[in-house]
């Protein structure tokens, strides 16, 4: 049962990892000398960034993969702690289902923001405030993580709503 237990805390922290990556790191939308994400976009040659705002096209597409990736994020962490206390204090025979709803809810948000992410990247990428052509990008890295963060909160929040407490 320990064993069970070390699993799916590792298994939980292992979504969060991915999601603040996945967030936080510059590589939604990459090219040779650029990459983009839902912040800001950075040429590799110069090392310069410009913050994405609301001069851009689609910028409330953008902020709302913004918003939902970053709430994806703390639903996450609060799942974990939530996770942490029901452990000492639910009754025997009883399931996780606090922390599954929590870890649910992460799960559509990240897949909410990679969705958008997925239907507007033409239009969010033919903006004339970028410095330079963006168009001819392909995803990255942060962009296979947003969904790899998706099947792992939903594997998590399932495990949990199946899982009961033990001795």
């Amino acid at each position: 049962m320990l064993i069970l237990l070390a699993f799916i805390i590792v298994f939980h922290i292992t979504s969060a990892a991915l999601l603040f990556i996945s967030t936080i790191d510059n590589a939604w939308w990459v090219g040779d000398t650029f990459s983009t994400d839902v912040w800001s976009m950075c040429t590799t040659n110069t090392t310069t960034c410009t913050a994405i705002t609301d001069q851009f096209r689609e910028y409330q597409s953008i902020q709302a993969v913004q918003a939902t990736m970053t709430l994806s994020t703390i639903f996450c962490c609060v799942a974990f702690l939530v996770f942490i206390l029901q452990l000492f204090r639910l009754k025997q025979g009883e399931r996780f289902v606090l922390t599954s709803i929590i870890q649910l809810l992460s799960c559509l948000c990240v897949m909410i923001a990679a969705s958008i992410y997925t239907d507007r990247h033409e239009e969010l990428h033919k903006s004339n405030a970028y410095s330079i052509e963006v168009s001819e990008g392909r995803y990255g890295y942060s962009f296979v993580l947003a969904w790899i963060a998706f099947a792992f909160t939903l594997i998590s929040g399932v495990m949990y709503l199946i899982l009961r407490k033990r001795k």
